[in-house]
């Protein structure tokens, strides 16, 4: 019995199609490097969880596709809690980045199939509101009130950084 080689031109492998190249991986960890840095910008709140490590999980959506700005928005709230000690214990956290990973994932979906400003919108309400009513079970309406205003401006922060961002770059041809 041998073992003949195939030869390289009979191997038909489509890279586009592979997620977990190192292209990719290598531009997943450089945006969560980014999402640690934006980590460290802060917006005052309660829980001192509310930063601007989001803009650069919008940004990967929708640039490189919901998949990938899902990691980075699920990994980037991790280093955001983990800079404040998770606050709200590890498995709400965990929680939370499940939230921000759907809610990047609207972001692209709504932004691609409908208008990239509607999408602003959508991801706004999503992270702001929606996500300080999603935590009322755990601090009640307190937490919830308290949470409202900061979620909401941090999202509209991270969302300008990342459609901004999205903008000049798609001009550019770059991406």
């Amino acid at each position: 019995m041998s073992i003949i080689p195939i030869p390289p031109e009979e191997i038909n492998i489509d890279y586009q199609k592979i997620f977990w190249s190192s292209k990719r991986i290598a531009r997943m960890a450089i945006f969560i490097a980014l999402s640690a840095v934006g980590a460290m910008i802060k917006v005052p709140s309660p829980t001192g969880t509310v930063a601007l490590d989001a803009a650069f999980a919008f940004f990967s959506a929708i640039t490189f596709g919901w998949r990938e700005g899902a990691i980075v928005a699920a990994l980037g709230h991790m280093l955001t809690a983990l800079t404040t000690g998770f606050p709200l214990s590890l498995p709400i956290h965990l929680f939370i980045a499940v939230q921000m990973s759907i809610w990047v994932s609207a972001f692209e979906l709504v932004a691609k199939k409908v208008h990239l400003w509607v999408g602003a919108i959508v991801a706004v309400f999503l992270n702001g509101p929606v996500s300080s009513f999603l935590v009322m079970p755990i601090g009640g309406i307190g937490l919830t009130a308290a949470l409202i205003i900061p979620l909401t401006i941090a999202s509209s922060i991270n969302i300008f950084i990342a459609i901004t961002a999205y903008l000049i770059i798609s001009k550019s041809k770059m991406v």
